[in-house]
């Protein structure tokens, strides 16, 4: 009877297949103890020991067993699934290949399907399929929590910002109050000095900057300029908003978080000088694996400083990252990419780029009649999305762990963030500076005026700024000692006039426009002394008029109204007395 197929049929073969675990690509799970056969239905039956022993038998699951049984559905052959006996990947130790390349090259297996990685050293003593997945060397770290960073007070703001706050707009804001308070006609007298109370200087204006800007009750000198006053209160209006936006931030960087060792990869500082953190950075990996041949190679100093963080297996590495025994894990991106989704604490994460790109591929020992046949069906199932399919069902977990970790924290606030209220400063010295011009431009016109009224205003005094009483008293007190140095004729003898005594006074108390309201007030007074003697030229006229009037007349009035001066009068020298008034006093008349 032969035992050749009919055409068009694949002739049945058997196939004998080394692996090794390693979640998600081969996961070992023990038997029913009931029905002692597999719980899930896309499980297969693998050993992992002798073949004669009954208990080496378990179920292995996986995406390497899913791709193995699809290409044992396409291609029509079986399989007899083990473990290498060593439990190693394959590298080479004293000369000698050991793992799963030892056993294709010894022809123990007639393939490997695993998660092993493509490589140089590999690939010159065993031929590889096509790549099914592309990895990495990649680097997993544990979240750690409850720490606050001592420099939290300072991430409100970026180290830019705070330059310029600091070095920038305060002494910007302090110089420009006190330029404004100089240049202002509202401070005081440049050349005559400052009065006594006035005590605003740079350090001064600088110590009012600092306590506004830090709402500080300490005692502060103000300036008396408008213009600075203005520019003060903008800066006010300033620091309020930069203090608000620091303490509404400053809760969000105060409070407790997760944060995590976050290495750039491979080449980061801590893994190539692990000595410049204290306590020295403490990683890892697994010997004779890829990993562990690629650092070595690349990498010589850290490989021989790593030797004594190195775990046995995956999980133990992982187990002393999350226990805290170890500060990061070197391994295959992918893989710890699945462990990170599939933690069920959430606290690992891959950091840094991958190093190292290569793929996994189906291991042949040298010249295999399998090897096309193997080659075809991956480039079938890459076209379909076969391969995409069962790596998105594999590799999904429920924690993500190519998620970005800063995402949810608060990013310190840059200058582009804050340049709205910096903004608002400049625009406030700005219009200060417009007032200043205003306020010169008024001071301007009111020296024209004194002009036009005949008050002469000495150059040297032009600029004097007339707001503090001791500034003023001293400009009218100066005005008048020019005044009088200008008069060239000797006084007039005898005792000055009280009314130049009275101006005199007023000048000394009073600025120039009390002199002129004073001055106005004195020709009010003159001119209704002159009107009040013409009236009474006219009521002396008239009395002598009626003089010849009969005296029956006269007599036949119950009463007759006489006007009687009193009050001061003018003297015939022209000396003022007191000024007159009337009152009307009803005399009553007796004959005889």
């Amino acid at each position: 009877m032969s035992h050749t197929p009919p055409q068009g049929v694949p002739e049945k073969f058997h196939l004998r297949i080394a692996f090794l675990e390693e979640p998600p690509y081969v996961n070992l799970e023990p038997l029913d103890p009931v029905t002692n056969k597999c719980p899930k239905d896309t499980a297969v039956y693998c050993r992992v020991g002798r073949e004669d022993n009954p208990s080496s038998r378990r179920c292995c699951t996986g995406f390497c067993i899913d791709l193995l049984l699809k290409f044992a559905e396409d291609l029509g052959f079986t399989f007899d699934l083990f473990r290498v006996e060593d439990g190693k990947w394959g590298a080479q130790t004293n000369g000698r290949w050991n793992g799963l390349v030892a056993a294709l090259i010894n022809h123990n297996a007639d393939l490997v399907m695993t998660s092993l990685k493509i490589n140089y050293e590999r690939s010159q003593a065993i031929d590889f399929s096509l790549p099914f997945l592309d990895t990495g060397i990649a680097i997993t770290v544990a979240k750690r929590t409850g720490i606050i960073s001592p420099t939290a007070f300072l991430e409100p703001f970026d180290g830019d910002m705070w330059m310029l706050v600091a070095f920038g707009a305060v002494h910007v804001a302090g110089a420009a109050i006190f330029l404004f308070d100089r240049l202002t006609p509202t401070g005081y007298d440049r050349e005559l000095g400052a009065p006594r109370e006035h005590r605003v200087s740079l350090c001064r204006t600088l110590w009012l900057v600092w306590a506004v800007l830090f709402q500080a009750a300490v005692n502060v000198d103000c300036p008396r300029g408008y213009a600075a006053r203005f520019v003060a209160n903008v800066w006010a209006m300033f620091a309020l908003i930069f203090l608000a936006i620091y303490t509404a931030n400053l809760a969000a960087f105060m409070i407790t978080r997760e944060e995590f060792h976050d290495l750039s990869g491979i080449n980061d500082t801590k893994l190539n000088n692990p000595f410049t953190v204290k306590p020295p950075f403490r990683f890892g990996t697994i010997p004779h694996g890829n990993t562990d041949v690629v650092l070595r190679r690349n990498f010589p100093q850290m490989h021989s400083y790593m030797r004594q963080h190195n775990r046995s297996s995956v999980a133990d590495g992982i187990k002393a990252v999350k226990d805290g025994l170890l500060d990061a894990f070197v391994y295959d991106a992918t893989v710890l990419d699945y462990l990170a989704g599939q933690d069920e604490d959430c606290v690992l994460v891959t950091v840094g780029s991958w190093f190292a790109m290569t793929g996994y591929g189906v291991g042949f020992p040298r010249n295999s009649k399998f090897r096309k046949l193997i080659n075809r069906m991956l480039m079938e199932y890459r076209e379909n999305g076969d391969l995409e399919r069962l790596r998105r069902y594999w590799f999904a977990g429920s924690c993500n762990p190519n998620r970005k970790e800063n995402k949810n924290r608060s990013e310190p606030l840059a200058l582009e963030q804050f340049f709205s209220t910096f903004l608002l400063l400049i625009l406030g010295m700005a219009l200060a500076g417009l007032l200043v011009f205003g306020e010169h431009l008024y001071l301007q016109y009111a020296l024209k005026r004194q002009q036009r009224l005949g008050l002469y205003v000495s150059p040297r005094h032009q600029l004097s700024h007339q707001v503090h009483p001791e500034v003023r008293r001293r400009a009218a007190l100066a005005q008048l000692q020019d005044m009088n140095e200008r008069q060239s004729a000797p006084a007039p003898p005898g005792p000055p006039p009280r009314a130049d005594t009275f101006m005199a006074r007023c000048c000394a108390l009073f600025s120039t426009e009390a002199l002129e309201v004073t001055r106005a007030r004195v020709a009010k007074l003159e001119r209704m002394l002159e009107r009040y003697a013409r009236d009474r030229e006219r009521q002396a006229q008239r009395q002598a008029s009626q003089s010849t009037t009969s005296v029956a007349t006269i007599a036949s009035r119950a009463s007759v109204s006489a006007s009687v001066v009193h009050g001061p009068c003018w003297s015939p020298e022209g000396s003022p007395v007191r000024l007159p008034y009337r009152s009307s006093i009803r005399l009553p008349l007796v004959f005889t």
